[in-house]
């Protein structure tokens, strides 16, 4: 009779098999309503499973991980079984959960409409408090597409048949709606009570372009409503701080067709743009790095000795010329090898630290692009490090000391920090591997940071540390990243002199801070809601006049400040003041320096704030302290500016 050891390392004993929510019962009543399945010696499985042998269980509810991956599968069962009963024609295909959510795809004669999802979501809440049981059944392929095939769902039976013959399938049954699934799923239909359908898009059958057009209903899902109203608001927030649409109401940069996935940087956005590469280029020197250029393509051969040709070739731009067959970069190292390899290296020379803003070019899909976030054309701030085994700790230590001043400067300070390590398909010995790999752990231990393990996730040539951002939204972004590569050194021919005249490769660390430049920016711009930091606000401040009696003053204003350093402009038009001001705060301007008679007479500016503050005439003298004191901040946060 099994005896049961739970997660505590408690045991409980039965005389009979018994279920995951059986044990859950025995607990007490509150866990047995809370349960949606469990985890059988590692293996996730339906509340009603039954527990023959002795096994580890632990419960699993709406609060883990596992339990809303499972209420979010279950959803899509229940929208699919809501399409049934209102579009009775309608085919269902399939179902995955996806990050926040789930979706359908289904085959429908006519494309679904926003009153059809509202009926959909609506029938949804009208089977979810009917708390059907749901049921697993197991049925052999061959009977399977029998099954599914006598109930006209061709999608289903097709995906069925290229199941090996032999394997059993398991169904799941709530009312009259059955679905092919692996599960698990939550024991009724009654635990469903937080989702939404958010929208219809078009989907190829298996994702292939040459099949029909099927209709894809995306839903969100979570374990209660407060979560679920917590995420719309993010949501909203997110629509509201959308970079794409900032930064054409503000001017920055836009796209057009004739060149998807490329940005085409305004004025003002290029602005942004050359101070942070400015800022970063600044701290690279101050931190040893010396600053190059390489070419923007390169020779077929040279990508096929990186090993990039095997592996990216389909995310390369190739070209032709003079019976060449060149690629344009999609990445920056193999060039950075070229001009180590140039001279005879000493390991006096090492750490060699190579930094270039290199513009890569990838073939990105056209349905992954989006905005600034995901271009085919953008900049990285790239830099390589050339360095001995025995250097590594010493650098990557260094490296995370300047992330966290960079990021710091810029207004992050919770990082997320996991730790990549060795692959099954590797090159390198396991001596070598070994040393990467405690090196970069005891940089981060000695750091005292916080990171998680990611066992088997590291690169074919090296273990790597993953620097992700969390914004105010709780939207997570990999930005920074430094790896370990014992390959590409050997495969382009570096090789230094050590302290024994024997020639050595070097060990070549990847490196980025802000990762793509355009995608930092975009996380700024969201993070922000438009409104920069002063230190990056493209425009500082401007100077308004009053009326025409003023211009002249104004326009002696601006020199003034930008004689000081300041981006500022003037606003001479005959317009009102109100209307104006209004204009420039939604343009996100940190400071409004208003000029009238008064200011004119006394030598001051009226000064407000982008949010409305209205600080009073002051010199300009006390502006400039102002604003400089603003500046210094950098996007310090109120609660990190003293540290």
């Amino acid at each position: 009779m099994p005896g049961i050891t739970l997660p505590d390392g408690s045991k409980r004993q039965f005389d009979h098999p018994v279920s995951v929510i059986d044990v859950a019962e025995a607990i007490g009543p509150g866990l047995a309503k809370a349960t949606l399945a469990g985890e059988v010696n590692g293996r996730l499985v339906d509340a009603s499973h039954e527990i023959t042998d002795d096994a580890d269980l632990r419960i699993i509810t709406d609060r883990d991980e596992e339990g809303l991956e499972i209420i979010r599968h279950s959803c899509a069962h229940l929208m699919a079984q809501a399409v049934k009963e209102l579009f009775p024609e309608a085919q269902v295909t399939i179902g995955p959960v996806i990050e926040n959510g789930f979706y359908y795809d289904f085959a429908y004669e006519r494309p679904f409409t926003p009153e059809d999802i509202k009926a959909i979501e609506n029938k949804m809440n009208e089977l979810a408090q009917k708390d059907f049981v749901v049921q697993r059944s197991v049925m052999g392929r061959d009977e399977a597409v029998k099954f599914f095939r006598d109930m006209g769902e061709e999608y289903k039976a097709e995906i069925i048949e290229s199941i090996p013959a032999n394997e059993e399938l398991s169904l799941y049954k709530q009312g009259e709606f059955i679905d092919l699934c692996r599960g698990p799923h939550v024991p009724g239909t009654g635990k469903l009570k937080a989702f939404k359908l958010m929208k219809v898009a078009g989907a190829y059958w298996r994702g292939d372009s040459s099949n029909e057009m099927l209709q894809r209903i995306y839903g969100t899902a979570w374990g209660n409503k407060k979560d679920l109203k917590a995420y719309l608001h993010r949501l909203e927030e997110a629509e509201k701080r959308d970079h794409r649409k900032l930064g054409r109401k503000q001017e920055l940069f836009h796209f057009q067709e004739e060149a998807p996935g490329m940005v085409f940087w305004h004025p003002n956005g290029w602005t942004i743009y050359k101070i942070i590469r400015d800022y970063v280029s600044n701290k690279m020197r101050d931190n040893g790095y010396q600053e190059i250029h390489t070419p923007q393509m390169a020779d077929r051969s040279l990508w096929e000795r990186s090993g990039h040709w095997d592996k990216f070739q389909d995310d390369m731009f190739t070209t032709q010329s003079e019976n060449r067959e060149y690629a344009i970069k999609p990445m920056n190292c193999p060039c950075h090898i070229q001009v180590f390899n140039q001279g005879l290296k000493s390991y006096r020379d090492l750490p060699l630290r190579l930094a270039e803003f290199g513009s890569c070019i990838r073939n990105e899909p056209s349905g992954t692009l989006h905005g600034l976030m995901r271009a085919r054309y953008f900049t990285q701030d790239d830099a390589h490090i050339f360095c001995t085994e025995d250097q590594i700790q010493s650098e990557v230590a260094n490296f995370i000391d300047l992330l966290f001043e960079v990021y710091h400067d810029f207004g992050f300070d919770e990082v997320i920090i996991k730790l990549s390590t060795r692959p099954e398909q590797r090159v390198g010995s396991d001596e070598v591997w070994d040393k990467a790999e405690k090196a970069l752990e005891v940089a981060l231990n000695d750091k005292n940071l916080d990171w998680e393990l990611q066992p088997g996730e590291g690169a074919f040539y090296g273990p790597k540390i993953e620097f992700s951002l969390r914004d105010c939204l709780d939207r997570v972004w990999q930005c920074g990243t430094i790896q370990v590569d014992f390959s590409m050194p050997e495969r382009l021919g570096s090789t230094y002199v050590d302290e024994h005249s024997q020639k050595q490769v070097p060990v070549m660390l990847h490196r980025a801070i802000l990762g793509s430049m355009e995608r930092f920016i975009g996380i700024l711009i969201e993070e922000n809601a438009g409104s920069l930091p002063a230190w990056l606000a493209p425009v500082q401040a401007v100077v308004i006049s009053i009326s025409e009696n003023h211009v002249d003053y104004a326009k002696k204003v601006a020199e003034s400040l930008k004689n000081q350093g300041l981006r500022a402009e003037t606003d001479l038009r005959n317009e009102t003041i109100g209307l104006k001001i209004r204009e420039h705060a939604m343009q996100r301007i940190p400071y409004q320096l208003v000029v009238g008679a008064r200011e004119q007479e006394n030598n001051t500016v009226a000064v407000r704030t982008r949010s409305g503050d209205d600080l009073g005439a002051m010199s300009e003298h006390a502006f400039l302290e102002l604003i400089n004191s603003d500046i210094a901040r950098y996007g310090r946060t109120e609660q990190n500016l003293e540290e």
